[in-house]
């Protein structure tokens, strides 16, 4: 009986900052790209942005970008900016929008779409040679775009 209370308490509270999020398809971009409505209805922790960009496995921003704050991370990359500086070159609406869709932005932009389920083309199950077709879960989630941004904000000019 305990446990069932604890987990209805839980599923609320989890449904209830879902409720207060933006789905991918709903994202409302402004002409210039930003999105000026946060994803989550939550602000965003820089140190968990620190660690998607820096991990292989979600954001992998490193692969692109050189980032100073990150250097204890390896192989940075160099096809995308040097993010240093970002948070004084663009505000947090911008980044909002860069993170989520930088196509958005950028139109030939060879960053990834991070909060994107539809009109594109993304690799398929395992080595079949045959495309995902229809919406697709977006590569990070909406807390994950507001950590990134709330991380990239701290990244400064000194």
């Amino acid at each position: 009986m305990k446990l069932t209370i604890v987990t209805m308490a839980v599923c609320l509270v989890g449904s209830a900052a879902l409720a207060g999020g933006v789905v991918p398809a709903d994202v409302k971009f402004e002409e210039s790209g930003a999105v000026t409505t946060s994803l989550s209805g939550m602000a965003g922790d820089a140190a968990s942005g620190a660690e998607i960009m820096a991990a292989k496995s979600r954001g992998n921003c490193i692969a692109c970008h050189e980032i100073t704050a990150l250097a204890d991370t390896p192989f940075h990359g160099e096809i995308g900016p040097l993010l240093d500086g970002v948070g004084d070159r663009w505000n947090e609406e911008q980044l909002r929008g860069l993170v989520a869709d930088a196509k958005m932005t950028f139109d030939s932009s060879l960053m990834p779409s991070f909060y994107k389920v539809s009109g594109f083309v993304r690799p398929g199950d395992g080595y079949t040679g045959k495309a995902a077709e229809g919406e697709l879960a977006p590569l990070l989630s909406a807390q994950d775009i507001e950590d990134v941004v709330a991380f990239l904000m701290t990244l400064k000019d000194e």
